[in-house]
């Protein structure tokens, strides 16, 4: 059992980074770094449009896989102190924050920057949270990136 806070969450409601931060803030606590990933309106690259995001998740194994995600940060990050892996589900529109990884340690150095950017690349890989886009077009199932190993 770690000493540290582990924030694992699947939800409908708002992300509240400030909150997230109080919550894995350690008195000894000296740097936070948080990505949020954010329903992008447009993706130039593709000449898409999005009106919405649709998320789902079956909330039992992605938990657990989250939690699996958090667990390979410490071990290889052991600066870490808290974590917040916070993942949005419903419709969300554009400008709309979905995923939130946050790590604090009791400094900026030491891989902070790096176990956070782990931690939502191996949430994409991992997790298993389905995605809709609903633009003008239609709607279509977004194929993810999940490819669970042996074990995994």
């Amino acid at each position: 059992m770690s000493e540290f806070p582990l924030i694992i969450t699947i939800t409908e409601d708002e992300i509240d980074l400030n909150e997230l931060t109080d919550l894995i803030t350690l008195p000894q606590t000296g740097a936070v770094v948080l990505f949020t990933g954010v329903v992008r309106g447009e993706t130039k690259r593709e000449n898409r449009e999005t009106s919405l995001l649709e998320y789902e998740a079956y909330k039992p194994m992605a938990e657990n896989k989250m939690r699996q995600v958090a667990e390979e940060i410490r071990t290889r990050w052991p600066v870490v102190q808290g974590i917040a892996i916070v993942q949005r589900i419903g419709k969300l529109k554009p400008q709309t924050p979905t995923t939130l990884i946050a790590c604090g340690a009791s400094h900026r150095d030491g891989g902070i920057f790096e176990a956070t950017r782990y931690g939502i690349d191996r949430l994409k890989e991992i997790v298993p949270v389905w995605k809709k886009e609903v633009s003008p077009n239609g709607e279509t199932w977004i194929e993810g990136h999940y490819s669970p190993k042996p074990g995994e």
